[in-house]
C-alpha cells in the first residue's frame, strides 16, 4: 500500500532517532556548530551596524535600509553560486582555501543572515528610540546614557535577529551545498554534511529513512526557535 511506504519510513526514522544514530548526531552537531559560528558572526558585525544606522539620522540612511532590507530575500542557491566564483581556486579568493570548509560555509550563511540581524536590529531601535531619548535627556541624562538606555531597550529585539538569523542560516541549502559541497568520511575531521545538504543527498540515494529523521530534527528545531521567538515578541509587545 501507499501509505506503508511512509509508514515504514517514520518508524524507521524514530528508531534511528531514539536509538543515537551517530551519524544523524554527528550531522545535527555540526550543523549546529557552523549556524551558530554564522549567526556569531553576523551579529558581531550586523548589531554594532544596525545600532548605528538607528541611532544615527543621515541623507542616504533609508537607501541604507532598503538595500538591507532587499538583501534579506536573496535566493539562497544564488548567494551559494556567487561565493563560489569568488571563493573557486580560479576566483579572485581563491587562495584563501576555504571552499569546500565548515569554515568557508559558517561565513557563506553569515553573508546570508547579515541583512536580517542589521535590519531588525535598526527597527527595534527606531521603534523605541524617539520616545526613550525623550524620557532620558527629561531625567538629565547625557548622550552616552541615553544611548546605552536605547540599546538596552532594544536588546530583546536585537536577541530576536540573531534567533531569527540562525533560524534561516541552518535551513538554508545552497550556500551549504555550493560551498561546503556535502563531504562526509566516517570518522573524517573534514565533513561539510549538515542538516539540509545531507536530506538533499539521502532522497536522491532513497535512503528515505534517514532522510526523514533528519528532516524532523531540522523541522523541529527550527519549529522550538520559532516558538521562542513568537514569544518573545509577545513579551517585548507586552512590556
Amino acid at each position: 500500500m501507499a501509505w506503508d511506504y511512509i509508514l515504514e519510513g517514520l518508524f524507521e526514522a524514530f528508531h534511528l532517532i531514539i536509538g543515537g544514530d551517530p551519524e544523524l548526531y554527528d550531522i545535527l552537531f555540526r550543523s549546529i556548530k557552523v549556524s551558530g559560528l554564522a549567526t556569531l558572526y553576523a551579529g558581531l558585525i550586523g548589531v554594532p551596524i544596525g545600532t548605528i544606522l538607528g541611532l544615527s539620522d543621515f541623507k542616504g540612511k533609508d537607501i541604507i535600509k532598503s538595500i538591507f532590507n532587499g538583501l534579506m530575500g536573496i535566493p539562497t542557491v544564488v548567494l551559494g553560486l556567487i561565493l563560489y566564483l569568488f571563493l573557486a581556486p580560479a576566483g579572485p579568493f581563491g587562495f584563501l582555501n576555504l571552499l569546500y570548509t565548515t569554515t568557508g560555509i559558517s561565513l557563506g550563511q553569515m553573508i546570508l543572515i547579515l541583512p536580517i540581524v542589521v535590519s531588525i536590529t535598526v527597527n527595534s531601535i527606531e521603534s523605541i528610540e524617539e520616545d526613550v531619548r525623550y524620557l532620558a535627556l527629561t531625567l538629565g541624562a547625557d548622550e552616552t546614557q541615553m544611548m546605552t538606555k536605547i540599546i538596552e531597550e532594544a536588546s530583546p529585539g536585537i536577541f530576536l535577529s540573531l534567533m531569527m538569523a540562525f533560524n534561516r542560516a541552518i535551513a538554508e541549502l545552497g550556500v551549504a551545498l555550493m560551498i561546503g559541497g556535502n563531504i562526509f568520511i566516517k570518522g573524517g575531521e573534514m565533513n561539510t554534511r549538515v542538516l539540509t545538504t545531507a536530506i538533499q543527498m539521502y532522497v536522491t540515494r532513497g535512503e528515505i529513512s534517514m532522510a526523514i529523521a533528519l528532516g524532523i530534527i531540522l523541522l523541529s528545531l527550527v519549529y522550538l526557535i520559532s516558538i521562542m521567538v513568537n514569544y518573545i515578541q509577545r513579551r517585548w509587545a507586552e512590556a
